[in-house]
């Protein structure tokens, strides 16, 4: 039986917009679209957006919008829940045994690599909560939760310090704090962010996953 997941999370409608608003700054932030750790595909599959976290260290959040709900595989590389830690490399028992079979299911496509998995959660279009297995983990271990959906950010000052630190550039408050509140962006608010970008390419790139630019 599946039991309700334990700490606080963004409602679905608000994790595909903040998932959105992380891609859009990254597109702006970064040219180099291998160096960047959020990306966001609106049509990735026929009624479904993907979304995930990558931070170029092993560790990696993957996120479906599907018209079944919402599913959430996160995998830590250095969590002792890692099917690497494991001898026979296995998932972790009560990972995926509660989750309903049309959510599962999306992660068999190999771009999701399914058995690199520490944690799931998910939300069936009809439930009001989130959802997690009953994983076996008497010892508390961690399964790099926290550590992946803080990635998340809420609070625009706690991007701003990941982005200046990762991307060793000045990043205004006062536009990401915008982004956070109107998933909107101006041209100009590209160019402050970013005075060397390339704005033809950078608003093809936005409109590609479906961010304003007024």
């Amino acid at each position: 039986m599946s039991i309700i997941w334990p700490k606080p999370f963004l409602e679905p409608d608000a994790l595909k917009q903040r998932m959105l608003i992380l891609s859009a700054l990254d597109i702006v932030l970064c040219q180099e679209e291998w160096l960047r750790r959020y990306q966001f595909d609106p049509e990735w599959d026929e009624n479904t957006t993907f979304a995930s976290i990558n931070n170029g260290a092993g560790d990696d959040l993957y996120l479906l919008f599907t018209p079944e709900g919402v599913i959430v595989k996160g995998f830590d590389h250095e969590s002792e829940m890692s099917p690497h830690a494991r001898e026979e490399y296995e998932v972790w028992p009560g990972i995926y045994e509660q989750v309903p079979p049309a959510l599962l299911h999306r992660l068999d496509d190999e771009a999701f690599t399914k058995e690199d998995v520490t944690f799931c959660l998910w939300r069936e279009s009809t439930d009001h909560v989130w959802k997690t297995g009953n994983v076996h983990n008497r010892q508390g271990l961690d399964d790099g939760s926290d550590f992946l959906l803080g990635m998340i950010y809420d609070i625009p000052e706690d991007y701003v310090g990941w982005a200046e630190a990762y991307y060793e550039v000045k990043v205004s408050v006062d536009v990401v704090g915008y982004l956070f509140a109107n998933t909107s962006i101006t041209k100009e608010m590209i160019m402050v962010l970013n005075p060397e970008v390339d704005l033809e390419m950078v608003m093809k790139e936005l409109q590609a996953i479906g961010f304003t630019v007024t």
